[in-house]
């Protein structure tokens, strides 16, 4: 699909602007935000903007798409952007944001090389980002079409029927559409964006997993309480949600979105999580019992200490449930409650992970690649290995 010439001309520049990147992407947002304010409105999470995890996402993809057009020209690598045209839906992207971003996104590439910007160029790698852009358009029709909703017409207003208290820094919130309408369909382990109106007047999103089963017409997300250090803020989303939200209030839902979706095949069935990644993992859990499911399932957690293991007692009594189902915990701080669980982090040794094993991997990036890791090297294929990531998506497998 990428043009002879232009691919000479894309190799050839590549190193230059991949070296480039993390200033032109800094340089673009800059720019962008200055000119389309609204844009801050409900649109791109500050948090993101402000650790600069949204700037090495998009850097990352720019790249990543790049490299796999050189790799094979007559194929554009549309797999490759699965899960940004599911991210995008959930925050509303439309067709012509894409112009204003190719406007902004193309001056700060000027910018930053100056001269070596030939008309030659940019003009290939002007050509890299419209069958980037082009695949993402046609995806993201694609989903809003499935969802019934017309494209960025996403947000659906939901009644909090209840609130649990998990850990002391986890929350977990049951909703019901508040116009007493079905909930719209559903995979076990997609989640939703929650839309706010912060203290400033100003909509922040935040992406959360659904914990529950999807099959009825009630949803649960569960939230943990971003604290920030010297380098990130404090997550608005999340402690806003754990300071004022209440049963009875009303919260503003996304359409359902997620690539990362429980099969549907009669493989064995592996989840592995850390921290609040285990959201998705008992939504799963909670799909197969509800479904009966006979599936071999092997759930692989670790966490700090029992105590701050969200939604720990709800996993155990699922996998009791199921009638070929194994967990096995591992805590830093382990406790004499949980007396079959291991101690420290997460290690495979001794563990059966079939090879021809469905695996689900969620939590923390730096887990995830260890795990995705340690999972190839016990002779689990790449292509069998899925994950779902909280925040931009930073290319894990690419990194990996």
């Amino acid at each position: 699909m990428l043009s002879e010439e232009s691919a000479a001309v894309v190799r050839a520049s590549l190193p230059a602007v991949a070296g480039a990147l993390d200033e032109i992407t800094a340089r673009f947002y800059g720019a962008m935000f200055r000119d389309r304010p609204e844009l801050l409105d409900g649109m791109f999470n500050r948090g993101n903007q402000a650790s600069g995890a949204q700037r090495r996402a998009l850097a990352g993809s720019i790249a990543g798409f790049a490299q796999a057009l050189l790799a094979d020209p007559d194929t554009r690598p549309d797999a490759l952007l699965a899960r940004i045209a599911h991210k995008h839906i959930a925050v509303g992207v439309t067709d012509d944001q894409y112009t204003i971003v190719h406007k902004y996104l193309f001056g700060a590439v000027a910018e930053v090389l100056g001269g070596a910007v030939t008309p030659e160029v940019s003009a290939a790698w002007d050509e890299v980002y419209w069958l980037m852009a082009g695949a993402l358009i046609g995806q993201e029709a694609r989903l809003y079409q499935e969802a019934g909703v017309a494209p960025g017409e996403i947000w659906q207003r939901w009644t909090v029927v209840e609130r649990r208290e998990e850990t002391p820094d986890v929350v977990s919130f049951v909703l019901r559409p508040a116009d007493g309408e079905p909930a719209p369909r559903t995979r076990a382990g997609q989640y939703v964006s929650v839309r706010l109106r912060m203290p400033d007047g100003a909509h922040q999103l935040r992406q959360y997993s659904l914990s529950s089963d999807p099959g009825g017409d009630l949803r649960r997300i569960t939230v943990k309480r971003v604290t920030g250090d010297a380098e990130t803020p404090d997550g608005e989303v999340s402690n806003l949600l754990h300071a004022h939200t209440r049963a009875g209030d009303e919260l503003t839902l996304s359409v359902p979105a997620g690539d990362v979706a429980l099969d549907e095949a009669d493989t064995p069935l592996v989840l592995v999580s850390a921290g609040i990644g285990c959201t998705p993992m008992v939504g799963m859990l909670a799909r197969l019992a509800a479904t009966g499911s006979a599936r071999r399932v092997l759930v692989l957690h670790a966490d700090t200490s029992p105590e701050e293991h969200a939604l720990r007692t709800e996993v155990r009594a699922l996998v009791e449930q199921l009638p070929d189902a194994r967990a096995v915990f591992w805590y830093e701080r382990p406790d004499v409650e949980e007396p079959e669980a291991r101690s420290g982090l997460m290690d495979l040794t001794g563990i059966d992970v079939p090879a021809d094993a469905s695996v689900y991997l969620c939590g923390p990036l730096p887990f995830m690649r260890t795990a995705r890791g340690r999972l190839l090297g016990a002779g689990v294929p790449a292509r069998r290995i899925s994950y779902e990531v909280f925040g931009p998506d930073l290319w894990l497998p690419e990194a990996a």
